[in-house]
């Protein structure tokens, strides 16, 4: 447990140094919108936590319950914006999230908006205010606006044919540290709906790994089945969420309302959307 994590965000970026040291990070997607839930898949001992805006009920409120719940437990809070909003990004940021995943990042353009979003100026274009914020402790640290533009992590995620078409170019924009393959937009823009594990989305994430691996910056991803998670790692994706809150417990409930004959007409799959 890190002692100084109850005063908030401590120095340093530990997720940033592991994907930078290309140690394999292993993560579990938070969806239940809820600090309660969120602090006891902390406990379960996972490299990172992600906390999701995009998909699931969160607010920048239930976004900091969350951020304090999981702080001291170890596991390094990724928060994933709603959309690449520089506005929404700053008050993340002032939260104390750390690390951030970008969705629906097409074009170079778009993921070195992303970065001057993350960073003072003169490198980007973040609003000044951390004095009054969480993420420097409430001016404790008073030396966070000089360190943080270092500190902040940027993952963006590729997740259409557009993107995967200009992966190369979202890969040599300075300042971007990851790329995650969205695997359910992925299907749909490739005219797979709703089927993530069609060979053709499959084949192309493992391509995308390939190539932003090759590119020196760090991949990622997200599967709810185990073998898939071991073959994307061993294919060189850093950081893999293996997993989903909400659908571990769908499946839990609904495999113990079946072992006693009842029946919702709800299905559990092993996928993770």
């Amino acid at each position: 447990m890190n002692a100084s994590s109850n005063t908030g965000p401590v120095a340093g970026n530990p997720f940033k140094q592991a994907l930078a040291q290309g140690r394999p990070q292993v993560g579990l997607w938070l969806s239940m919108g809820d600090a309660y839930s969120a602090e006891l898949c902390a406990t379960a001992g996972f490299d990172w936590l992600l906390i999701d805006n995009e998909h699931a009920p969160n607010d920048v409120r239930s976004t900091l319950a969350q951020l304090q719940a999981v702080a001291p437990y170890g596991g390094h809070p990724v928060v994933r914006a709603l959309q690449g909003e520089a506005a929404a990004i700053k008050q993340l940021l002032d939260i104390g999230a750390q690390t951030l995943l970008i969705p629906m990042v097409d074009t170079p353009e778009q993921a070195a908006a992303m970065v001057a979003a993350t960073r003072y100026p003169p490198e980007g274009i973040r609003g000044v205010g951390a004095g009054v914020a969480r993420v420097s402790r409430w001016n404790g640290r008073p030396d966070y606006v000089q360190h943080a533009n270092d500190e902040v992590c940027l993952l963006v995620q590729a997740e259409t044919t557009i993107a995967l078409d200009n992966l190369e170019a979202i890969c040599a924009v300075e300042g971007v540290d990851g790329v995650f393959i969205g695997p359910a937009d992925l299907a749909a823009s490739m005219g797979h709906l709703g089927n993530p594990g069609h060979p053709e989305v499959q084949a192309a994430i493992e391509a995308a790994i390939h190539t932003i691996v090759a590119c020196g910056k760090a991949a990622g991803t997200l599967t709810g089945e185990v073998g898939q998670a071991r073959r994307f790692l061993a294919l060189g994706a850093t950081f893999v969420a293996v997993g989903l809150d909400v659908t571990l417990l769908a499946q839990a409930v609904r495999q113990r309302a079946a072992d006693f004959d009842l029946h919702t007409g709800a299905q559990s799959t092993g996928g993770p959307y």
